[in-house]
């Protein structure tokens, strides 16, 4: 466990939309983060579509977080709000009478920092999902205050969706840590030149470097995924942060 919450590492996982392997990406850094040692938890704080598994609810997505976990933390506070209905969250939350409270989530993410050297906080869909009338989930990493990364599928229009997402985070004032491109659509036209031209924008505008390019992989591994991510870079980045 670390010393003291002070000591220890925390990011916050962002997409340009939903479906383009954020949580892929997410359980990618928690193997790479075990790699070097670290004691790695997860946090889910919000997921909609759960499943009954002997009684136990359980979600695909914070059950993929924790198998690429080395410190599993108590369901409670991985995952604070744990939905049945498949949906947008506050479309969720409204049908079964549940009410976000971000403070609620900070409190989890301060219990869970006691426990692991380094936790990795996936969001859910893209930056700016509503959760409450008045709050989204951009209002979620501002109220922990966590370095950003973003997670861009590369897909056709992945361009404007990944500087918008990045824009969006800078006027959060929130820090962007690095970005992934994630090759979701093995079909895509001009790849490399996508790639280019966001890793030059977001560079250029957020000093915010490429992290990795994971390719198309089937079936998915979070193991391969994390050899295509510059680790220690993006360890360097959240040290430098924390100070």
């Amino acid at each position: 466990m670390s010393s003291s919450s002070q000591s220890a590492l925390s990011l916050f996982v962002t997409g340009t939309d939903t479906e383009i392997g954020k949580t892929f990406v997410s359980a990618a850094l928690l193997r790479g983060f075990v790699r070097e040692g670290l004691q790695a938890a997860a946090m889910k704080p919000i997921a909609a579509g759960a499943f009954e598994v002997n009684g136990v609810l359980h979600n695909e997505d914070a059950d993929q977080l924790d198998a690429a976990s080395s410190v599993l933390l108590s369901p409670e506070i991985r995952t604070p709000y744990l939905l049945k209905e498949p949906a947008a969250p506050h479309i969720a939350a409204a049908l079964e009478n549940v009410t976000f409270d971000i403070d609620h989530i900070v409190d989890c993410h301060a219990q869970a920092l006691k426990q692991a050297e380094i936790v990795v906080v996936e969001g859910v869909g893209g930056f700016r999902v509503p959760l409450t009338a008045t709050q989204d989930t951009a209002d979620l990493a501002v109220a922990l205050k966590l370095p950003v990364v973003l997670v861009v599928g590369m897909r056709l229009g992945c361009i404007s969706h990944a500087l918008l997402t990045a824009e969006a985070i800078a006027a959060r004032g929130l820090t962007l840590a690095g970005w992934v491109a994630n090759r979701i659509d093995p079909d895509m036209t001009f790849p490399d030149e996508n790639i280019a031209s966001i890793r030059e924008h977001l560079a250029r505008e957020y000093d915010a470097p490429l992290l990795g390019i994971v390719p198309h992989l089937s079936p998915a591994s979070p193991e391969l995924a994390a050899d295509q991510l510059d680790i220690n870079r993006l360890l360097q980045t959240l040290r430098h942060a924390q100070r």
